[in-house]
């Protein structure tokens, strides 16, 4: 609406004079005389009224009325409220997310199929190890990040008998716990906590990785987690990280004092390829038994002068930390609908070999190296497929591995079989020889919705000799079939 002025009144008031000359000219009577002073307060009065108006709406936004404005005012003072409730209770910056996938898991040789979700990993508390069928997948999990006006990070994931935590420390659920602080600038951080490994082109979470399976490489030749500090620097496309830290421990043990260090350096050449490498190199727990003469002890009576029998103990000692060296490369290309990722790692334990030396019987090393490499096209924006080749050569005395120190027929480590005994025992033609092992893996995975992943997987293993246990019959097999399916659900 158009609002009148004061020079547009004005207008008003000398076309109600024009409109009387005559009356101009012979003598204004009185009567017009008032009607022009009545007619000159109204105009004075509306310019008041105009006046006013025109202060509140100057102390308004513009365009709105004052019962707008009166409600503004209550939506910000309510803003601001739950902006400091929410400031007070620490839920600022703080970011909630998990995921869940249960999983259908069919093996040849093991002559199993079924369902795995939350199952127990430690092996003292009912769980069967971890196993290339029974690694991370089968999880339900929920992440916490916080962040702070400093910039400080603070991050708690929580798994339970599915995480990192449950693989080498037993019952823990903790999956990672770690908090990054800037230094110097952003860009330069101070990491320290338990902080899952970072080696490879694959990931751990299911949501990242896109087979259920993870590749050889992934299962026996790289750390599970690192317990320390270190420090993480951005520089341009440059990304290093690198920590001291026990591997695979939340707490050294007696006698053990001596930490390993751990590094990852990342390199993104371009939008859509980059390399990187991780390498540990220091001490890690050595799972080999050590083969020594039975102790007998003997059980005295309660005055302690007379022997009232005695016990055994088999002569079996565990190994102290030992020497370990790893090293990895790795390298991806993702591009519209490709996807290619590759991976090159070596690596040696000392005193970790699966056959002890046949004439001194004194432990020796294990020692491997080994390559992945992994397509993926997707025939459709939601449908993807996804090819997998892995080998790893592990000959050398008898075979061992990372955490693998003696010889497994279900993963398929150690020197092959050429017989069973009378006793259902293993007879290898070459103990001395470790069999290389490769793998091949199919996979499609459909985008149901944005939260919603269903994946299907056929995987086959191979090795060099017969090494996985058929349980049907007790005979040994060169390979094994796998087949998995699963739905993952994140948030």
């Amino acid at each position: 609406m158009i609002r009148p002025t004061r020079l547009a009144l004005l207008p008003v008031a000398l076309a109600v004079c024009l409109a009387f000359p005559t009356v101009a000219r012979a003598g204004v009577n009185e009567d017009i005389l008032n009607e022009l002073k009545a007619l000159k307060s109204r105009v004075a009065e509306l310019e008041k009224k105009l006046e006013a108006q025109d202060a509140k709406i100057a102390e308004t936004p513009q365009g709105m009325t004052v019962e707008q404005q009166q409600d503004f005012n209550r939506i910000t003072v309510k803003t601001e409220a739950l902006e400091d409730s929410r400031d007070a209770l620490g839920l600022k910056n703080l970011k909630i997310s998990g995921y869940m996938d249960p999983t259908f898991i069919y093996n040849q040789r093991q002559d199993r199929a079924g369902f795995q979700f939350l199952n127990r990993v430690d092996t003292a508390n009912g769980g069967d190890g971890y196993n290339y069928d029974n690694s991370y997948f089968g999880a339900a999990v929920i992440d916490f990040t916080k962040e702070t006006d400093g910039g400080s990070r603070w991050r708690l994931t929580l798994a339970p008998n599915r995480g990192v935590g449950s693989v080498f420390d037993g019952n823990s659920p903790i999956h990672e716990a770690s908090v990054s602080i800037p230094l110097t600038d952003l860009q330069t951080r101070l990491i320290a906590g338990q902080i899952p490994d970072w080696s490879g082109y694959e990931y751990l979470q299911p949501t990242l990785n896109k087979l259920i399976t993870h590749n050889l490489l992934f299962d026996f030749t790289l750390p599970t987690a690192y317990t320390g500090a270190g420090l993480e620097v951005t520089r341009g496309k440059w990304l290093t990280k690198v920590m001291l830290a026990n591997v695979n421990a939340s707490k050294r043990a007696q006698g053990e004092a001596a930490p390993a260090v751990a590094y990852r350096v990342d390199y993104a050449k371009g939008e859509f390829q980059g390399f990187g490498f991780a390498g540990v190199h220091g001490k890690a727990a050595n799972f080999t038994e050590n083969v020594a003469d039975d102790t007998v002890t003997e059980v005295l009576d309660p005055t302690g002068s007379t022997v009232v029998g005695s016990f055994v103990t088999p002569g079996f000692q565990q190994q102290s930390d030992s020497r370990i060296d790893l090293f990895e490369l790795d390298a991806y290309f993702i591009r519209g609908d490709w996807t290619v990722q590759g991976q090159w790692s070596i690596g040696r334990q000392a005193k970790a070999s699966i056959i002890t030396d046949p004439i001194s019987g004194d432990l020796r090393d294990a020692q491997w190296w080994g390559l992945s490499a992994l397509a993926a096209y997707k025939f459709q924006p939601r449908l993807e497929g996804t090819v997998r080749a892995d080998y790893l050569h592990n000959r050398k005395n008898g075979g061992g591995l990372l955490g693998y120190t003696a010889a497994d027929d279900r993963n398929g480590i150690g020197p092959a079989v050429t017989e069973v005994d009378a006793n259902g025992d293993p007879v290898y033609g070459d103990a001395d020889r470790g069999v290389t092992r490769s793998a091949l893996t199919f996979g499609l995975s459909y985008l149901y919705n944005l939260n919603t992943t269903f994946k299907f997987e056929y995987r086959y293993d191979h090795a060099s000799g017969p090494v996985f246990l058929d349980v049907k019959d007790g005979s040994y097999k060169r390979s094994n079939q796998l087949i998995g399916a699963s739905v993952l659900v994140s948030f």
